[in-house]
């Protein structure tokens, strides 16, 4: 079996959605995802754990309730990947603003109590990851080369600051996740991300 059909897409899939950019800072939490920096500094990512890291993701969602799980995403980047994820899996979102007190202040109007919290950005979504820890909730986050890895269980490491990449990570976490359930995410592959199959 090729390296390619090990993975969940093909490769060229990832790299055309930009999955394996880095930024030009590299924090030591997310060393051992990095496969490469380039002479200009920016990090390449390591798509083998990219895929690796979905699929575990997939496995720990599969164990919960979707109402027990909350995925949050500050960025506008991650705001219609998140949508469609919910939509495809029946989970709960925080999009936006995380409101402080959410997990941890029971006379709030945004009090939520998940078992499970999925953050696109663990700089922007890090009150989430504090006050998630503070009351013993699972954290995973996808994770960019740049971010430390803080309160955060399982790390899906791809760039995260683009619409195209984040897409594409909920698009193959639902699937997975379904695929886990005994069901199948719907045939339109413009679910998550337009350009998914539209390359020649």
């Amino acid at each position: 079996m090729s390296e390619d059909e090990e993975l969940l897409i093909d490769r060229d899939k990832y790299l055309a959605h930009g999955a394996h950019i880095g930024t030009k800072a590299q924090h030591k939490d997310m060393e051992k995802y990095v496969y490469h920096v380039k002479k200009n500094k920016l990090a390449v990512l390591n798509l083998e754990d990219t895929d690796k890291q979905i699929r575990k993701a997939a496995e720990k969602l599969a164990e919960y309730e979707p109402e027990d799980i909350l995925v949050i995403g500050r960025k506008e980047e991650a705001k219609e990947a998140i949508n469609q994820f919910s939509k495809a899996t029946g989970v709960e979102t925080v999009i936006g603003r995380f409101m402080p007190g959410s997990f941890t202040n029971p006379e709030s109007e945004n009090f939520t109590e998940p078992e499970l919290v999925i953050v696109t950005d663990p700089e922007t979504d890090k009150q989430a990851i504090q006050e998630a820890s503070q009351t013993n909730k699972q954290v995973i986050a996808i994770a960019d080369s740049e971010n430390q890895l803080d309160d955060i269980d399982l790390v899906i490491p791809a760039n995260n600051k683009s619409e195209k990449s984040i897409g594409l990570v909920y698009y193959l976490i639902a699937e997975q996740l379904l695929q886990q359930k005994g069901k199948e995410l719907e045939k339109d592959k413009d679910l998550f991300t337009p350009e998914i199959e539209q390359e020649e």
